[in-house]
Protein backbone atom coordinates (compact mmCIF):
# COMPACT_ATOMS: atom_id res chain seq x y z
CA UNK A 1 0.00 0.00 0.00
CA UNK A 2 2.40 2.49 0.94
CA UNK A 3 3.97 1.70 -2.50
CA UNK A 4 0.95 2.77 -4.15
CA UNK A 5 0.25 5.66 -2.16
CA UNK A 6 4.13 6.90 -2.68
CA UNK A 7 4.50 6.21 -6.22
CA UNK A 8 1.70 5.78 -8.13
CA UNK A 9 -1.23 7.33 -6.29
CA UNK A 10 -2.52 11.11 -7.28
CA UNK A 11 -4.65 12.05 -4.50
CA UNK A 12 -5.97 15.27 -6.74
CA UNK A 13 -6.98 13.77 -9.78
CA UNK A 14 -8.12 10.42 -7.84
CA UNK A 15 -8.83 10.78 -3.97
CA UNK A 16 -10.18 7.80 -2.54
CA UNK A 17 -13.06 7.95 -0.44
CA UNK A 18 -13.03 6.43 3.10
CA UNK A 19 -16.76 5.53 3.70
CA UNK A 20 -18.43 6.46 6.75
CA UNK A 21 -19.94 4.14 9.56
CA UNK A 22 -23.36 3.48 7.56
CA UNK A 23 -21.43 3.81 3.49
CA UNK A 24 -19.35 0.86 5.30
CA UNK A 25 -21.69 -1.03 7.00
CA UNK A 26 -24.26 -1.11 3.80
CA UNK A 27 -21.21 -1.39 0.98
CA UNK A 28 -20.09 -4.29 3.13
CA UNK A 29 -22.74 -6.22 2.79
CA UNK A 30 -21.80 -6.42 -1.20
CA UNK A 31 -18.22 -7.54 -0.27
CA UNK A 32 -18.53 -11.37 -0.90
CA UNK A 33 -16.08 -13.69 -0.79
CA UNK A 34 -14.33 -15.65 -3.39
CA UNK A 35 -16.44 -18.48 -5.44
CA UNK A 36 -15.51 -21.63 -4.85
CA UNK A 37 -17.25 -24.61 -6.07
CA UNK A 38 -17.84 -28.17 -7.07
CA UNK A 39 -19.72 -29.36 -9.78
CA UNK A 40 -19.02 -32.69 -10.64
CA UNK A 41 -17.14 -34.71 -8.13
CA UNK A 42 -15.18 -37.33 -10.62
CA UNK A 43 -13.55 -36.56 -13.86
CA UNK A 44 -10.19 -37.58 -15.92
CA UNK A 45 -8.48 -36.36 -18.47
CA UNK A 46 -9.09 -32.71 -17.14
CA UNK A 47 -7.41 -29.62 -17.50
CA UNK A 48 -6.17 -27.14 -14.73
CA UNK A 49 -6.62 -23.34 -15.70
CA UNK A 50 -5.36 -20.55 -13.54
CA UNK A 51 -6.03 -16.73 -14.86
CA UNK A 52 -2.40 -14.50 -14.55
CA UNK A 53 -2.54 -11.87 -11.58
CA UNK A 54 -6.56 -12.02 -11.85
CA UNK A 55 -6.89 -9.61 -9.25
CA UNK A 56 -4.19 -7.37 -10.69
CA UNK A 57 -5.65 -7.92 -14.09
CA UNK A 58 -9.29 -6.54 -12.61
CA UNK A 59 -7.75 -3.37 -10.96
CA UNK A 60 -6.35 -2.24 -13.93
CA UNK A 61 -8.84 -3.23 -16.45
CA UNK A 62 -12.30 -1.24 -15.46
CA UNK A 63 -13.23 1.10 -14.28
CA UNK A 64 -14.06 2.18 -10.24
CA UNK A 65 -16.60 3.36 -8.18
CA UNK A 66 -14.95 7.19 -7.13
CA UNK A 67 -16.39 10.52 -5.83
CA UNK A 68 -18.84 10.92 -2.70
CA UNK A 69 -20.63 8.36 -2.33
CA UNK A 70 -24.68 9.59 -2.90
CA UNK A 71 -27.24 7.69 -1.05
CA UNK A 72 -31.40 6.87 -2.78
CA UNK A 73 -33.49 5.79 -0.84
CA UNK A 74 -36.07 4.67 -3.33
CA UNK A 75 -34.09 3.29 -6.86
CA UNK A 76 -37.72 1.55 -7.66
CA UNK A 77 -38.43 2.20 -11.57
CA UNK A 78 -34.62 3.22 -12.03
CA UNK A 79 -33.07 1.76 -15.69
CA UNK A 80 -30.43 -0.38 -13.98
CA UNK A 81 -27.82 0.55 -16.87
CA UNK A 82 -28.14 3.76 -15.44
CA UNK A 83 -26.70 2.94 -12.29
CA UNK A 84 -23.80 2.90 -10.88
CA UNK A 85 -22.62 2.06 -7.15
CA UNK A 86 -24.05 -0.88 -4.53
CA UNK A 87 -27.31 -1.34 -4.72
CA UNK A 88 -29.37 -2.85 -2.87
CA UNK A 89 -32.03 -5.19 -5.03
CA UNK A 90 -34.62 -8.01 -5.57
CA UNK A 91 -33.02 -10.83 -7.80
CA UNK A 92 -35.33 -13.35 -9.25
CA UNK A 93 -32.42 -16.49 -10.72
CA UNK A 94 -34.69 -18.58 -12.99
CA UNK A 95 -34.05 -22.13 -12.67
CA UNK A 96 -32.92 -22.94 -16.36
CA UNK A 97 -29.66 -21.27 -14.82
CA UNK A 98 -27.24 -24.42 -14.09
CA UNK A 99 -24.36 -22.16 -13.05
CA UNK A 100 -25.99 -19.27 -11.02
CA UNK A 101 -24.10 -16.44 -11.38
CA UNK A 102 -24.94 -14.39 -7.99
CA UNK A 103 -23.77 -14.98 -4.77
CA UNK A 104 -25.55 -14.95 -1.81
CA UNK A 105 -24.94 -15.53 2.33
CA UNK A 106 -27.75 -17.88 3.70
CA UNK A 107 -28.32 -17.97 7.92
CA UNK A 108 -25.41 -20.13 8.22
CA UNK A 109 -23.40 -17.62 6.40
CA UNK A 110 -22.18 -19.88 3.53
CA UNK A 111 -21.77 -18.36 0.39
CA UNK A 112 -24.16 -20.09 -1.90
CA UNK A 113 -25.17 -19.13 -5.74
CA UNK A 114 -28.20 -20.26 -6.18
CA UNK A 115 -31.80 -19.84 -8.27
CA UNK A 116 -34.58 -18.13 -6.68
CA UNK A 117 -35.71 -15.20 -5.27
CA UNK A 118 -33.98 -13.49 -2.57
CA UNK A 119 -32.72 -9.97 -1.39
CA UNK A 120 -28.76 -8.53 -1.67
CA UNK A 121 -26.50 -6.02 -1.91
CA UNK A 122 -24.84 -5.90 -5.29
CA UNK A 123 -22.08 -4.28 -6.99
CA UNK A 124 -24.30 -2.57 -10.05
CA UNK A 125 -22.06 -4.31 -12.86
CA UNK A 126 -22.95 -7.68 -11.53
CA UNK A 127 -26.22 -6.62 -11.31
CA UNK A 128 -26.23 -5.71 -15.13
CA UNK A 129 -24.01 -8.99 -15.93
CA UNK A 130 -26.79 -10.96 -14.23
CA UNK A 131 -29.42 -9.13 -15.91
CA UNK A 132 -28.44 -10.10 -19.32
CA UNK A 133 -27.51 -13.49 -18.33
CA UNK A 134 -31.40 -14.06 -17.76
CA UNK A 135 -32.03 -12.73 -14.55
CA UNK A 136 -34.90 -10.07 -13.27
CA UNK A 137 -33.28 -7.11 -11.24
CA UNK A 138 -35.19 -4.68 -9.28
CA UNK A 139 -33.35 -2.08 -7.27
CA UNK A 140 -34.51 -1.05 -4.02
CA UNK A 141 -32.24 1.66 -2.89
CA UNK A 142 -28.03 1.97 -2.53
CA UNK A 143 -25.12 4.39 -2.54
CA UNK A 144 -24.39 5.55 -5.85
CA UNK A 145 -20.51 6.84 -7.22
CA UNK A 146 -18.86 8.19 -9.77
CA UNK A 147 -17.92 5.67 -12.49
CA UNK A 148 -14.23 6.65 -13.14
CA UNK A 149 -10.96 5.10 -14.81
CA UNK A 150 -9.40 2.66 -12.39
CA UNK A 151 -6.31 4.38 -10.71
CA UNK A 152 -3.99 1.16 -10.70
CA UNK A 153 -3.36 1.49 -14.16
CA UNK A 154 0.56 2.14 -13.98
CA UNK A 155 1.15 0.29 -10.74
CA UNK A 156 0.12 -2.69 -11.95
CA UNK A 157 1.67 -2.35 -15.55
CA UNK A 158 5.15 -1.72 -13.23
CA UNK A 159 4.76 -4.11 -10.80
CA UNK A 160 3.06 -7.15 -13.49
CA UNK A 161 6.21 -5.86 -15.78
CA UNK A 162 8.77 -6.12 -13.31
CA UNK A 163 7.76 -9.77 -12.52
CA UNK A 164 7.59 -10.98 -15.68
CA UNK A 165 10.94 -9.89 -16.01
CA UNK A 166 11.79 -11.71 -12.76
CA UNK A 167 10.17 -14.98 -13.91
CA UNK A 168 11.82 -14.23 -16.97
CA UNK A 169 15.37 -14.02 -15.52
CA UNK A 170 14.65 -17.44 -13.18
CA UNK A 171 14.25 -15.18 -9.83
CA UNK A 172 11.01 -16.47 -8.43
CA UNK A 173 11.49 -15.05 -4.81
CA UNK A 174 11.02 -11.47 -6.38
CA UNK A 175 8.84 -12.96 -8.65
CA UNK A 176 6.49 -14.00 -6.17
CA UNK A 177 7.30 -10.90 -4.16
CA UNK A 178 5.90 -8.65 -6.87
CA UNK A 179 2.85 -10.93 -6.58
CA UNK A 180 2.30 -10.19 -3.06
CA UNK A 181 2.27 -6.77 -3.56
CA UNK A 182 -0.02 -6.48 -6.14
CA UNK A 183 -2.31 -8.40 -4.30
CA UNK A 184 -2.01 -7.33 -0.83
CA UNK A 185 -3.51 -3.41 -2.48
CA UNK A 186 -6.54 -5.06 -2.85
CA UNK A 187 -6.47 -6.48 0.58
CA UNK A 188 -5.89 -3.63 2.64
CA UNK A 189 -8.98 -1.81 1.02
CA UNK A 190 -11.11 -4.53 2.58
CA UNK A 191 -9.93 -4.46 5.85
CA UNK A 192 -12.69 -5.30 8.43
CA UNK A 193 -12.62 -2.16 10.49
CA UNK A 194 -13.85 -3.43 13.56
CA UNK A 195 -10.44 -4.74 15.09
CA UNK A 196 -9.33 -5.34 18.77
CA UNK A 197 -7.13 -2.63 20.84
CA UNK A 198 -5.05 -3.56 23.64
CA UNK A 199 -3.43 -0.67 25.57
CA UNK A 200 -0.75 -1.09 28.67
CA UNK A 201 -0.34 -5.07 27.82
CA UNK A 202 -3.85 -5.94 29.72
CA UNK A 203 -6.62 -3.57 28.51
CA UNK A 204 -8.25 -5.12 25.29
CA UNK A 205 -11.45 -3.44 23.70
CA UNK A 206 -12.77 -3.82 20.19
CA UNK A 207 -13.31 -1.04 18.58
CA UNK A 208 -15.78 0.58 15.17
CA UNK A 209 -18.63 -2.34 16.21
CA UNK A 210 -21.90 -1.84 14.67
CA UNK A 211 -23.37 0.35 17.76
CA UNK A 212 -20.79 2.71 18.09
CA UNK A 213 -21.42 5.93 18.09
CA UNK A 214 -20.88 8.35 14.45
CA UNK A 215 -18.33 10.47 16.26
CA UNK A 216 -16.22 7.04 17.94
CA UNK A 217 -15.58 5.59 14.43
CA UNK A 218 -12.12 5.95 13.45
CA UNK A 219 -11.39 3.32 10.50
CA UNK A 220 -7.90 2.77 9.35
CA UNK A 221 -7.11 5.60 7.24
CA UNK A 222 -6.78 2.72 3.99
CA UNK A 223 -10.11 1.74 4.03
CA UNK A 224 -12.19 1.94 1.32
CA UNK A 225 -14.57 -1.58 0.31
CA UNK A 226 -16.27 -0.26 -2.14
CA UNK A 227 -12.89 -0.60 -4.65
CA UNK A 228 -12.50 -3.89 -2.71
CA UNK A 229 -16.36 -5.13 -4.08
CA UNK A 230 -15.95 -3.64 -7.18
CA UNK A 231 -12.55 -5.57 -7.66
CA UNK A 232 -14.20 -9.05 -6.24
CA UNK A 233 -16.83 -8.60 -8.31
CA UNK A 234 -15.22 -7.86 -11.68
CA UNK A 235 -13.28 -10.88 -11.10
CA UNK A 236 -16.31 -13.27 -10.83
CA UNK A 237 -17.61 -11.60 -13.81
CA UNK A 238 -14.15 -12.24 -15.74
CA UNK A 239 -14.17 -15.90 -14.18
CA UNK A 240 -18.11 -16.42 -15.13
CA UNK A 241 -17.16 -17.42 -18.95
CA UNK A 242 -15.30 -20.47 -17.82
CA UNK A 243 -16.70 -22.06 -14.72
CA UNK A 244 -20.47 -22.05 -16.47
CA UNK A 245 -18.98 -24.10 -19.01
CA UNK A 246 -21.06 -27.53 -18.98
CA UNK A 247 -17.76 -29.26 -19.05
CA UNK A 248 -16.59 -27.38 -15.50
CA UNK A 249 -15.74 -29.68 -12.42
CA UNK A 250 -14.42 -27.49 -9.95
CA UNK A 251 -13.61 -23.53 -9.60
CA UNK A 252 -11.73 -21.86 -6.66
CA UNK A 253 -11.66 -17.77 -7.15
CA UNK A 254 -8.64 -17.48 -10.35
CA UNK A 255 -8.69 -21.31 -11.38
CA UNK A 256 -11.07 -23.44 -13.56
CA UNK A 257 -10.80 -27.61 -13.62
CA UNK A 258 -12.39 -28.49 -17.11
CA UNK A 259 -13.12 -31.36 -19.63
CA UNK A 260 -12.08 -29.65 -22.77
CA UNK A 261 -8.82 -27.47 -23.45
CA UNK A 262 -10.22 -23.13 -24.26
CA UNK A 263 -9.61 -21.83 -27.11
CA UNK A 264 -5.84 -20.42 -28.05
CA UNK A 265 -7.29 -16.72 -27.68
CA UNK A 266 -7.53 -17.28 -24.12
CA UNK A 267 -4.56 -19.06 -23.07
CA UNK A 268 -1.06 -17.47 -22.57
CA UNK A 269 1.35 -17.92 -20.15
CA UNK A 270 2.39 -14.51 -19.76
CA UNK A 271 -1.00 -12.20 -20.71
CA UNK A 272 -2.24 -10.55 -18.07
CA UNK A 273 -5.82 -11.82 -17.44
CA UNK A 274 -5.58 -14.62 -19.26
CA UNK A 275 -5.38 -18.20 -18.42
CA UNK A 276 -2.08 -20.49 -18.44
CA UNK A 277 -2.42 -24.24 -18.34
CA UNK A 278 -1.16 -25.17 -14.30
CA UNK A 279 -1.72 -29.30 -14.83
CA UNK A 280 -2.59 -31.69 -17.17
CA UNK A 281 -5.01 -34.11 -14.63
CA UNK A 282 -5.32 -38.11 -15.33
CA UNK A 283 -8.43 -37.60 -12.20
CA UNK A 284 -9.90 -35.56 -9.85
CA UNK A 285 -12.04 -36.00 -7.11
CA UNK A 286 -13.46 -32.72 -6.67
CA UNK A 287 -15.56 -33.87 -2.65
CA UNK A 288 -16.38 -29.95 -1.78
CA UNK A 289 -14.98 -26.46 -2.17
CA UNK A 290 -11.18 -26.50 -1.35
CA UNK A 291 -11.59 -30.34 -0.90
CA UNK A 292 -10.03 -32.31 -3.76
CA UNK A 293 -7.68 -34.55 -4.72
CA UNK A 294 -5.73 -34.31 -8.56
CA UNK A 295 -3.35 -37.07 -9.84
CA UNK A 296 -1.65 -35.14 -12.81
CA UNK A 297 0.38 -36.31 -15.40
CA UNK A 298 3.66 -34.70 -13.90
CA UNK A 299 3.07 -37.96 -11.86
CA UNK A 300 2.69 -35.53 -8.99
CA UNK A 301 -0.48 -36.06 -6.17
CA UNK A 302 -2.42 -32.63 -5.64
CA UNK A 303 -4.23 -32.85 -2.38
CA UNK A 304 -6.36 -29.62 -0.94
CA UNK A 305 -8.31 -30.20 2.44
CA UNK A 306 -9.21 -27.70 4.31
CA UNK A 307 -9.98 -27.67 7.79
CA UNK A 308 -8.06 -29.06 10.82
CA UNK A 309 -7.19 -32.25 9.35
CA UNK A 310 -5.55 -31.33 6.28
CA UNK A 311 -2.57 -32.90 7.22
CA UNK A 312 -4.35 -36.07 7.85
CA UNK A 313 -5.88 -37.35 4.21
CA UNK A 314 -4.19 -38.59 1.14
CA UNK A 315 -5.36 -39.98 -2.31
CA UNK A 316 -6.71 -43.01 -0.86
CA UNK A 317 -8.55 -41.14 1.61
CA UNK A 318 -10.25 -39.42 -1.14
CA UNK A 319 -11.16 -42.59 -2.93
CA UNK A 320 -12.88 -44.81 -0.26
CA UNK A 321 -14.46 -41.17 0.62
CA UNK A 322 -16.19 -40.75 -2.85
CA UNK A 323 -17.15 -44.14 -2.83
CA UNK A 324 -18.61 -43.99 0.41
CA UNK A 325 -19.91 -40.36 0.66
CA UNK A 326 -20.98 -41.14 4.33
CA UNK A 327 -18.33 -42.28 5.55
CA UNK A 328 -16.49 -40.38 8.75
CA UNK A 329 -14.20 -40.81 11.21
CA UNK A 330 -13.56 -39.04 14.71
CA UNK A 331 -9.86 -38.26 15.08
CA UNK A 332 -8.04 -36.47 17.21
CA UNK A 333 -6.18 -32.83 16.44
CA UNK A 334 -3.72 -31.30 18.09
CA UNK A 335 -3.11 -27.70 17.71
CA UNK A 336 -0.22 -25.59 18.75
CA UNK A 337 -1.77 -22.23 18.23
CA UNK A 338 -5.25 -22.45 19.49
CA UNK A 339 -6.68 -18.93 19.44
CA UNK A 340 -9.66 -18.31 21.06
CA UNK A 341 -10.88 -14.66 20.11
CA UNK A 342 -13.89 -14.33 22.78
CA UNK A 343 -11.69 -14.74 25.21
CA UNK A 344 -8.56 -13.44 23.49
CA UNK A 345 -6.52 -16.02 24.63
CA UNK A 346 -3.64 -18.22 22.52
CA UNK A 347 -3.04 -21.75 23.70
CA UNK A 348 -1.93 -25.63 23.05
CA UNK A 349 -5.28 -27.38 22.55
CA UNK A 350 -6.10 -31.39 21.62
CA UNK A 351 -10.18 -31.99 20.43
CA UNK A 352 -12.24 -34.31 18.52
CA UNK A 353 -12.84 -33.83 15.20
CA UNK A 354 -15.30 -36.20 12.66
CA UNK A 355 -13.70 -36.32 9.72
CA UNK A 356 -15.62 -36.32 6.53
CA UNK A 357 -17.78 -34.78 3.71
CA UNK A 358 -20.99 -32.76 4.65
CA UNK A 359 -22.55 -32.92 0.87
CA UNK A 360 -25.55 -30.21 -0.07
CA UNK A 361 -23.82 -27.00 1.66
CA UNK A 362 -23.84 -25.17 -1.34
CA UNK A 363 -24.90 -27.22 -4.12
CA UNK A 364 -27.40 -30.45 -4.28
CA UNK A 365 -25.49 -33.49 -5.45
CA UNK A 366 -26.98 -35.32 -8.52
CA UNK A 367 -26.86 -39.41 -8.40
CA UNK A 368 -27.14 -41.66 -10.99
CA UNK A 369 -29.44 -45.29 -11.71
CA UNK A 370 -26.81 -46.81 -9.64
CA UNK A 371 -27.05 -43.87 -6.70
CA UNK A 372 -23.61 -42.94 -7.86
CA UNK A 373 -22.64 -39.00 -6.94
CA UNK A 374 -22.41 -37.70 -10.64
CA UNK A 375 -23.20 -34.29 -10.73
CA UNK A 376 -24.74 -31.15 -8.89
CA UNK A 377 -27.41 -28.63 -9.16
CA UNK A 378 -27.95 -25.37 -7.67
CA UNK A 379 -29.96 -24.87 -4.59
CA UNK A 380 -33.13 -22.75 -4.61
CA UNK A 381 -33.62 -20.59 -2.44
CA UNK A 382 -36.34 -17.49 -1.02
CA UNK A 383 -35.60 -14.64 1.04
CA UNK A 384 -37.48 -11.64 0.90
CA UNK A 385 -35.50 -10.09 3.67
CA UNK A 386 -38.30 -8.42 5.77
CA UNK A 387 -39.02 -6.32 2.02
CA UNK A 388 -42.65 -8.05 1.26
CA UNK A 389 -43.95 -4.42 0.32
CA UNK A 390 -41.59 -3.60 -2.25
CA UNK A 391 -41.50 -6.87 -3.59
CA UNK A 392 -45.32 -7.17 -4.05
CA UNK A 393 -45.02 -4.47 -6.17
CA UNK A 394 -42.07 -6.33 -8.10
CA UNK A 395 -44.12 -9.52 -8.34
CA UNK A 396 -46.65 -7.77 -9.75
CA UNK A 397 -45.08 -5.63 -12.37
CA UNK A 398 -43.69 -9.50 -13.45
CA UNK A 399 -47.02 -10.56 -13.53
CA UNK A 400 -48.37 -7.48 -16.00
CA UNK A 401 -44.46 -8.22 -17.86
CA UNK A 402 -45.78 -11.59 -17.99
CA UNK A 403 -49.65 -10.61 -18.96
CA UNK A 404 -48.24 -7.84 -21.40
CA UNK A 405 -46.05 -11.11 -23.01
CA UNK A 406 -48.87 -13.25 -22.95
CA UNK A 407 -51.16 -10.83 -24.83
CA UNK A 408 -48.47 -9.71 -27.15
CA UNK A 409 -48.20 -13.66 -28.05
CA UNK A 410 -52.08 -14.15 -28.53
CA UNK A 411 -52.00 -10.85 -30.81
CA UNK A 412 -49.56 -12.28 -32.92
CA UNK A 413 -51.14 -15.81 -33.08
CA UNK A 414 -54.56 -14.07 -33.80
CA UNK A 415 -52.79 -11.86 -36.51
CA UNK A 416 -51.25 -14.98 -37.43
CA UNK A 417 -54.65 -16.60 -38.00
CA UNK A 418 -56.02 -13.85 -39.49
CA UNK A 419 -53.73 -13.46 -42.10
CA UNK A 420 -54.02 -17.13 -42.13
CA UNK A 421 -57.97 -16.55 -42.66
CA UNK A 422 -57.42 -13.77 -45.12
CA UNK A 423 -55.43 -16.05 -47.41
CA UNK A 424 -58.41 -19.25 -47.09
CA UNK A 425 -60.71 -16.66 -48.36
CA UNK A 426 -58.84 -15.25 -51.47
CA UNK A 427 -58.13 -19.29 -51.81
CA UNK A 428 -61.94 -19.80 -51.32
CA UNK A 429 -63.18 -16.95 -53.34
CA UNK A 430 -60.51 -18.36 -56.22
CA UNK A 431 -61.92 -22.15 -56.24
CA UNK A 432 -65.41 -20.35 -56.47
CA UNK A 433 -64.57 -18.58 -59.39
CA UNK A 434 -63.23 -21.24 -60.77
CA UNK A 435 -66.55 -23.48 -60.40
CA UNK A 436 -68.08 -20.50 -62.00
CA UNK A 437 -65.80 -20.65 -64.92
CA UNK A 438 -65.56 -24.36 -65.03
CA UNK A 439 -69.22 -24.43 -65.12
CA UNK A 440 -69.37 -21.57 -68.03
CA UNK A 441 -67.11 -24.24 -69.83
CA UNK A 442 -69.35 -27.40 -69.38
CA UNK A 443 -72.40 -25.38 -70.31
CA UNK A 444 -70.42 -24.34 -73.56
CA UNK A 445 -69.56 -27.71 -73.83
CA UNK A 446 -72.66 -29.21 -73.86
CA UNK A 447 -74.12 -26.77 -76.02
CA UNK A 448 -71.47 -27.42 -78.57
CA UNK A 449 -71.84 -31.02 -77.86
CA UNK A 450 -76.27 -30.77 -78.43
CA UNK A 451 -75.48 -28.58 -81.62
CA UNK A 452 -73.02 -31.64 -82.90
CA UNK A 453 -75.73 -34.11 -81.96
CA UNK A 454 -78.44 -31.94 -83.67
CA UNK A 455 -75.78 -31.63 -86.89
CA UNK A 456 -75.37 -34.93 -87.02
CA UNK A 457 -79.37 -35.99 -86.39
CA UNK A 458 -79.45 -33.50 -89.80
CA UNK A 459 -76.99 -34.98 -91.10
CA UNK A 460 -78.13 -38.66 -90.67
CA UNK A 461 -81.33 -37.32 -92.17
CA UNK A 462 -79.31 -36.56 -95.13
CA UNK A 463 -77.78 -39.79 -95.69
CA UNK A 464 -81.05 -41.46 -95.73
CA UNK A 465 -82.98 -39.19 -97.97
CA UNK A 466 -80.01 -39.42 -100.15
CA UNK A 467 -80.06 -43.70 -99.64
CA UNK A 468 -83.64 -43.80 -100.56
CA UNK A 469 -83.45 -41.88 -103.60
CA UNK A 470 -80.64 -43.79 -104.99
CA UNK A 471 -82.07 -47.35 -104.41
CA UNK A 472 -83.67 -48.06 -107.82
CA UNK A 473 -86.91 -49.35 -108.01
CA UNK A 474 -88.69 -52.63 -107.13
CA UNK A 475 -89.63 -55.35 -110.13
CA UNK A 476 -93.06 -57.31 -109.59
CA UNK A 477 -92.92 -61.19 -109.63
CA UNK A 478 -95.38 -61.80 -111.03
CA UNK A 479 -95.83 -60.53 -114.87
CA UNK A 480 -99.01 -58.63 -115.67
CA UNK A 481 -101.67 -59.96 -117.50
Amino acid sequence: MTIFRTNYYDPISWPIHIPSRNEDTFIRRGYYGDHADTYKPYGEKLYYYDVNSLYPYVMKSFPMPGGMPVWHANLEGQELSNLYGFIKAYVVCPSTIKRPFLPYRDHNDTLLFPTGKFVGVYFSEELIYARDLGYKIFPIRGYLFDKKPSPFDSFVTSLFGRRQEAKLSGDEAMAYGYKILMNSVYGRFSINPKSTITEYYIVCYVSNTSNVEDKDWNPPKILAVQLAAAIIAHSRIHMYKYISKPDCYYTDRDSAILGSPLPDDDVSPFELGKLKIEHFVKKGIFLAPKSYTLITEEASDIIKHKGPAKDLVNVDWFKSQYTDLSRTQQITVESNFRIDWHILNIAKKSYQINLGIKLGSKREPIYDNNNVWVDTQPKDVTDFASQESAILRFELMILRELLEKKDQEYTQRLDKKDKEYACLQKEYAKSIAMQKEYAKSIASLESDLASLESELAKQCELIQSLSAAAKPPTQSKHPTT
